[in-house]
């Protein structure tokens, strides 16, 4: 898989990409006064073969003149009817406020439909206002049951069959 937005490439995650990425998101984190969690919410980012490919979902990465800035994923849950969470959508705040985002979030929409899956969850934190903001101008809707300690919002969206 590999996409392309103005200057930032899209692609697929590869092994050696495994401690930049944490990296990223660990910063993001910090940023907004959360914790990295590698025993808990982040054990995915330093395991993604087992929490991404062995389960059918998918993590991307992107790069910006050869350097990682940002990170996308979904994995197949047992929440709802066939549904996916997407996961793990940080980006560097050098890279923020240009559109990225947005587009990121519909190229993971697009590929999930795509996969035929009926819906999509996402959790988040009320102090990454960007991503909140993102999530309720692009058609999520605020639901209950938040399963992640750090996250106090979840939201879902409820796909068109293609």
């Amino acid at each position: 898989m590999k996409r392309e937005f103005k200057d930032f490439i899209i692609r697929s995650w590869q092994p050696n990409d495994r401690q930049e990425a944490a990296e990223i998101i660990g910063s993001v984190l910090a940023e907004y006064n959360l914790n990295w969690e590698p025993a808990g919410a982040d054990r995915d980012v330093l395991e993604i073969e087992e929490f991404y490919h062995k389960s059918g979902g998918e993590f991307w990465v992107v790069e910006r003149g050869g350097k990682l800035v940002g990170t996308a994923a979904y994995y197949p849950v047992n929440r709802g009817n066939n549904a996916v969470e997407i996961r793990k959508m940080y980006l560097l705040g050098e890279v923020r406020g240009k559109g990225l985002g947005k587009f990121l979030l519909e190229e993971l929409e697009k590929t999930i439909r795509k996969r035929n899956f009926a819906m999509i969850w996402v959790e988040t934190a009320s102090v990454l206002k960007e991503a909140v903001k993102l999530y309720e101008t692009s058609g999520y809707e605020a639901e209950t049951g938040v399963e992640t300690l750090r996250c106090d919002r979840v939201y879902v969206k409820y796909l068109e069959p293609v």
